[in-house]
């Protein structure tokens, strides 16, 4: 099996695409992976080269792909942040940041930008976790909500803080809040989430595509 997709992409390979170090140390590398990681900040970024077919469903229709993530990341007891579908150098690709709760309390983000052809695809991934005291963002946006009355509490707690970015009617897993937009990213540059945001859009913005994948074929879905 692994020769047979080995020949349908000869020229490709985890080599094919170059992302930003930030001067991490590299703690794995191979043909399928290269991981990085920066211990001070709890955080990593990694690049993928998978030789199969993409498992998405689609890039051409963004609801069925915020469907297709929302359910499985809410059977893990996580939640969307985002899921968004753009073109990276003119290959269309998805963008998904997810939210997991860790065993005893905060989150972990994940940021992922999947680059998809026809038999195989490159995924860059940042992690960041949180540690230490937790819910300080939360907190204090939460409190500037609670003062202009957009959210107030009701007998089951907090209404109009939790929501799916997408679809206000799903309520399960762990949901996004207000404070989770990247409009206060700035004024918490070190809280998790903004690190990866700000890590996939580097990484994006100054990743190198060899010319030797612009010639495979298109995901079509």
């Amino acid at each position: 099996m692994f020769t047979f997709f080995k020949r349908k992409n000869p020229e490709a390979n985890i080599r094919s695409i170059s992302v930003p170090t930030f001067g991490w140390e590299t703690v794995e590398q191979n043909d399928e992976r290269i991981v990085w990681v920066n211990p001070e900040q709890s955080a990593l970024i990694s690049l993928y080269f998978f030789n199969i077919p993409p498992d998405l469903p689609t890039v051409k229709n963004v609801e069925e792909l915020r469907n297709f993530y929302r359910q499985s990341v809410a059977e893990s007891g996580g939640g969307l942040v985002e899921v968004s579908v753009f073109k990276l150098h003119g290959i269309p690709s998805v963008k998904t940041i997810f939210k997991m709760p860790q065993p005893e309390r905060g989150m972990t983000y994940l940021a992922s930008v999947t680059i998809p052809f026809e038999n195989c695809s490159f995924v860059i991934k940042a992690q960041a976790v949180e540690v230490g005291t937790t819910g300080i963002r939360d907190n204090l946006v939460l409190s500037q909500f609670l003062q202009t009355g957009e959210v107030t509490f009701d007998d089951d707690g907090l209404k109009n803080w939790f929501e799916d970015p997408y679809d206000a009617s799903f309520r399960e897993g762990a949901l996004m809040n207000k404070s989770e937009r990247e409009e206060y990213d700035n004024e918490f540059p070190d809280h998790p989430l903004s690190v990866v945001r700000h890590l996939i859009h580097k990484a994006l913005k100054e990743m190198v595509l060899n010319d030797d994948i612009k010639h495979l074929p298109a995901f079509d879905k």
